[in-house]
């Protein structure tokens, strides 16, 4: 029986550029489903496609058990989104624009002032709940946004990339609210460029990359698939890590490639011999006069995983206002 939310073979072409190559979900009621992926691979347009913001070139999908082909204005009805922008009306109040959309979904009024209320508490704009919205600064923004996704507790949320421009409180205090909703039995497909956010709340996560599911699983298996541990150095002197990556190098499981950053001093290489290695690793490096300001053996993280994927690391912010995407094509071709 297909989950809450289902897709099969979703293409979406912008042009000569294929967004959406044949893409599968399947997310189970009460769940959530991370869709991770570089920038471009096709997530927010995925997400456009299940909302019905976008009409799929082929393929066939389902939300809340409705056809989002046949019967989109159904759909619309089921389901809660928060885009990767907020979007609030600036000239009207924070409470305004949560009683706004209330009415929207043909509430009362008495109704849609409580329900705005309950959210303004919810998300801490209560002591701005009565200032235009354009005076609020970019993460009361985002809250706001949030909290108009919220106001009639839908059964199924879409949310892509919910914590841009969100501080650390901010962003535990709604991954807070995500754990209440998937609690009560919401289902959720969430976008993010935070692997921590995806380790922490998703089920399931999917990795996508040039238009198509390219790895699916728990946080725990995608990791099993990278395998082995990692050690990690931080070089004292800059100068001296030309030499610690060719003496890690000399450890690397299967002449794997080691992960330098520059601005850290860290190296990174993948292993096999856990703490025993280790104590060769420290011997070498001395024994070629290396300082190191710090040394740790770990299990491979989702970033490892997404390296091993697609062949770089995720990133934490959204592409430049001028990347040329096949997302931010279709954000052109929408607004």
């Amino acid at each position: 029986m297909p989950g809450a939310i289902h897709a099969e073979g979703l293409v979406k072409h912008f042009g000569d550029v294929k967004a959406l190559d044949g893409v599968d979900l399947d997310v189970p009621e009460g769940t959530v489903l991370g869709l991770l992926g570089p920038n471009g691979a096709g997530k927010t347009t995925t997400v456009r496609c299940l909302t019905t913001l976008l009409t799929p070139d082929a393929g066939k999908a389902q939300v809340a058990g409705i056809d989002v082909l046949k019967h989109p204005n159904e759909v619309r009805r089921s389901i809660g989104l928060s885009g990767q922008f907020a979007a609030v009306d600036e000239y009207l109040t924070g409470r305004e624009n949560l009683q706004m959309v209330a009415r929207l979904y043909q509430m009362n009024a008495k109704a849609a002032k409580q329900r705005a209320g309950e959210l303004l508490d919810q998300f801490d704009l209560a002591e701005a709940a009565d200032r235009p919205s354009k005076t609020y600064s970019g993460g009361m923004r985002r809250r706001l946004d949030l909290a108009a996704a919220l106001v009639v507790r839908p059964p199924v949320m879409f949310m892509d990339e919910p914590t841009t421009g969100l501080d650390p409180r901010n962003r535990q205090a709604l991954w807070e609210v995500i754990k209440e909703l998937v609690g009560g039995g919401t289902t959720l497909l969430l976008t993010t460029q935070y692997l921590e956010e995806a380790d922490h709340l998703a089920h399931d996560i999917c990795v996508v990359d040039h238009g198509r599911v390219i790895a699916r699983g728990t946080s725990d298996q995608l990791k099993a698939q990278t395998g082995g541990e990692r050690v990690e150095v931080v070089v004292h002197e800059r100068g001296h890590m030309a030499t610690a990556e060719e003496v890690l190098r000399g450890f690397a499981k299967g002449g794997g490639a080691t992960a330098v950053e520059e601005h850290t001093r860290k190296l990174t290489v993948p292993v096999t011999g856990g703490a025993k290695l280790l104590a060769e690793v420290i011997r070498e490096l001395d024994a070629h006069g290396i300082e190191i300001d710090d040394i740790g053996l770990r299990r491979p993280t989702l970033d490892d995983v997404f390296i091993s994927l697609t062949g770089h690391a995720a990133v934490t912010d959204s592409a430049p206002a001028d990347a040329e995407t096949p997302e931010r094509a279709e954000k052109g071709a929408v607004q």
